[in-house]
């Protein structure tokens, strides 16, 4: 940590904005794109914080991800619509896609929002808790390219297609469940074959499947809990893509080269307390559901979803979010091309 740079959000939001925006984004779009990345690098899930930058300039200038998408919103019934993204940037498509299941559910009570052909998603707890943030229950599900072996299938199969939910509460931090549906994040497995350290029991696997604690050999994580997560992922690829009429996973099996081509799917779902009952009393209950867990026996501490990574925004914000030295590196050669001032 003492090799890392602690740059203040505001000025790593800012430098991040201008490096996307001379990347090809629009300034809000490069904005709305580094309110993401710093959401994420504060609450410490560094692999989709600032580390991101560097991928997504590289996704827009060979024209992967488009600079400047035209976001269209389809709907036939007043509680769902379809975004078609354009191949916009994860952030730029699921950010608008939040705040129309937002103003959908307040008036309809729950709606729900598809994504279609967007670029890598980002961190998706930051698109529930948008919607959190406007006193509704968040739900949101992607699904991407496979890169994760499903139980009895030789090879990629499925994608590592996570699953996320906000809850507001009144006096606590929102519950916040993000999470994938592999064993490991594939960043793990880098991180793992770049320490030489080995990979826990049943978490990868070799190019042909065979399950390996080696990094050297591992290529793909493994679905959590077996069928389990093989299944959840196959569920979520059609509640996403084959809902909105744009399959990947048939397309990705096909003979067709196009269906190689990167491309994310995502569904976000609002749902608002207030169709339900009373608002306050229903956060009111959420704070004594969480407090009731907190006060059980424990030998260690128990924590709810979302808690921890509160606790370090609410440092890291204070003190600065840490920038590992490779990432600085790539950061301040990208803004030394562009001409770019770093943050000091």
């Amino acid at each position: 940590m003492s090799h890392r740079k602690l740059v203040p959000a505001g000025e790593l939001r800012d430098f991040s904005a201008a490096l996307l925006e001379q990347g090809g984004l629009s300034a809000e779009h490069a904005r709305t794109t580094a309110e993401v990345f710093v959401w994420a690098a504060l609450r410490g899930v560094d692999s989709h914080g600032i580390a991101r930058v560097p991928a997504y300039l590289e996704l827009l200038a060979k024209g992967v991800a488009n600079a400047r998408p035209e976001l269209g919103v389809e709907s036939t019934t007043p509680a769902a619509a379809v975004l078609d993204a354009d191949r916009a940037p994860g952030p730029v498509a699921l950010s608008a896609a939040a705040d129309e299941a937002v103003t959908r559910a307040k008036v309809t009570g729950i709606a729900s929002v598809g994504v279609r052909r967007t670029v890598h998603t980002g961190a998706i707890g930051y698109y529930v808790s948008r919607i959190a943030e406007q006193g509704l229950v968040g739900i949101g599900f992607v699904a991407g390219m496979p890169n994760m072996g499903y139980t009895g299938v030789k090879g990629a199969a499925v994608a590592t297609s996570p699953l996320a939910i906000a809850v507001p509460a009144k006096e606590h931090a929102p519950l916040l469940l993000d999470m994938a549906t592999a064993t490991v994040a594939l960043g793990r497995i880098r991180q793992a074959k770049a320490n030489g350290t080995p990979l826990p029991e049943g978490a990868a696997a070799t190019e042909d499947g065979t399950p390996t604690t080696d990094p050297e050999q591992a290529v793909m994580p493994l679905p959590l809990g077996g069928a389990k997560g093989s299944g959840m992922s196959l569920a979520f690829e059609i509640l996403t893509s084959v809902l909105v009429g744009a399959p990947i996973f048939a397309a990705f099996h096909s003979d067709d080269p196009q269906g190689r081509k990167h491309r994310q799917n995502a569904l976000l779902i609002a749902v608002d307390p207030a169709a339900f009952g009373d608002p306050d009393a229903f956060t009111a209950s959420v704070d004594e559901t969480l407090a009731t867990l907190k006060g059980l026996p424990t030998d260690s501490g128990v924590y709810y979803p979302g808690e921890r990574s509160a606790a370090v925004a609410v440092e890291r914000a204070e003190q600065g979010i840490p920038v590992a030295p490779k990432v600085w590196r790539e950061l301040t050669e990208a803004a030394g091309r562009f001409g770019i001032e770093p943050p000091a």
